[in-house]
């Protein structure tokens, strides 16, 4: 019996999605879904919500909870990780309370910035491991990240890890369409083609029939911007390089120097920017979890249509050969993007069939497009630095070099705030010479 293991099984309503959608597929009803977690009431409750559904789907594959990652992982096809490690609390609370001591405040953190730096750091050593039990024991298995932070994570077990990886975001599949509707323009018979690096990958062509949209785009978005929404940075952003970004406006306000500035208050404002935002909605799943509990887990008559997560669809297209193209995060072996680094990891245009994922070449993107990428990439590749070799200087250099931080602390501001969030993780983190 073929496996798909999922790591992190205990993010219940990630599992129903992913694996839910897996139920769907006619070529995998005889797969077993080998969950693991280490939190084991959260694992029994997606053990539980998977059988009702499937049980309800009519679904003929078998679902099995497991308390030993390596038994879990033993024998497995496809392994797709949804882990978060350190939680909300403490560490969450860690990579924002601290920063703010600084002045420095953040809405999402969880791809580079400050916390995404550190958030990184506590990920990669547990990213590791699981890469040396695959090793072991599936060494031919295909590992699909959907962990943040992407680019680095990834990145890590390409150039790390010994296991063919691909790292998943949903942002690449929504861009184009929730732009579109958000402007009131119809998504009938759209073509486009979407390629940067993860949060940050830029629609670079949108048409209807042949006809270019983006100057209707941008008469519309600049009508919406005199009053006030939820897509205001994303919309200055374009006004002044020229095209769309895949992720929200709350994340690329912290991945830009120009948005969350103190001696600037009145931005916060003007682009309606959710400080917080991601502690914010952690206390609100958390509260929300009993009820939501009781709807997915207790529901005998749970059932579940495909989502449009690529997980199941990569899967599909590895099982029955038949071609499936994703935006797939990959690292830019041969400069798929010809003007970033071949040491990055690139979201571009993938084709997945039984042959596993192929990347396609996209060429240089537009000069400023790619001088925004690297501005990010810079951090990126400073993190896996301090995680490989375990020194504190580069630890330092990748906040440094982060355009957030970097716009608002001294040097020795920086310095000061990565020993105090070391000093905080404590055991989270391994030791840094």
């Amino acid at each position: 019996m073929s496996k798909i293991t999922f790591l992190g099984a205990g993010s219940t309503v990630f599992a129903k999605n992913v694996l839910g959608d897996c139920m769907t597929v006619p070529s995998l009803q005889d797969f077993e879904f080998a969950l693991f977690d280490i939190d084991h009431e959260r694992l029994t409750d997606s053990e539980n919500m998977l059988n009702n559904m499937k049980n309800s789907m009519g679904s003929t594959v078998t679902i099995k909870a497991y308390s030993d990652r390596k038994e879990a992982l033993r024998g497995a096809k496809y392994v797709i990780n949804a882990i978060q490690v350190g939680g909300y609390d403490p560490c969450t609370i860690t990579d924002f309370e601290i920063p703010k001591k600084y002045g420095l405040r953040q809405t999402i953190a969880d791809t580079i910035g400050i916390g995404g730096i550190f958030r990184n750091l506590r990920t990669i050593p547990v990213m590791l491991d699981f890469a040396k039990d695959m090793r072991e024991v599936c060494p031919d298995a295909w590992f699909l990240n959907y962990t943040n932070p992407m680019a680095v994570l990834t990145g890590t077990m390409l150039r790390y890890g010994g296991i063919k990886t691909v790292g998943l975001c949903h942002s690449v599949q929504v861009c184009a369409p929730d732009l579109l509707k958000s402007l009131d323009m119809p998504t009938d018979n759209i073509q486009w083609k979407i390629a940067g690096i993860n949060h940050m990958a830029w629609l670079l062509e949108i048409t209807r029939d042949g006809k270019d949209l983006y100057p209707e785009i941008k008469k519309r978005a600049a009508e919406k911007q005199k009053t006030k929404h939820n897509d205001m940075v994303r919309f200055e952003l374009m006004n002044r390089f020229g095209y769309y970004i895949t992720e929200s406006s709350e994340h690329n306000a912290e991945y830009h120097p120009y948005f969350i500035k103190k001696n600037y208050p009145e931005l916060i404002e003007k682009f309606n920017i959710p400080l917080d935002e991601y502690p914010r909605r952690c206390v609100n799943q958390i509260a929300g979890w009993k009820q939501m509990r009781e709807d997915m887990v207790n529901n005998k008559d749970l059932t579940h249509e495909r989502s449009h997560e690529y997980g199941s669809y990569i899967i599909e297209a590895m099982e029955t050969d038949i071609p499936y193209k994703i935006g797939g995060n990959v690292l830019n072996t041969g400069r798929l993007i010809s003007n970033l680094p071949e040491n990055a990891v690139v979201e571009v245009p993938c084709l997945v069939d039984s042959s596993g994922v192929t990347p396609t070449y996209v060429g240089d993107l537009p000069e400023q497009l790619a001088a925004l990428n690297r501005t990010n990439i810079n951090t990126q590749l400073l993190t896996i630095e301090a995680a490989m070799t375990g020194k504190k200087e580069h630890i330092y250099q990748a906040a440094m070099l982060d355009p957030h931080t970097a716009a608002e602390l001294s040097i020795d501001d920086i310095v000061s705030l990565c020993d105090d969030l070391i000093e905080a993780h404590g055991d989270w983190l391994p030791k840094f010479s």
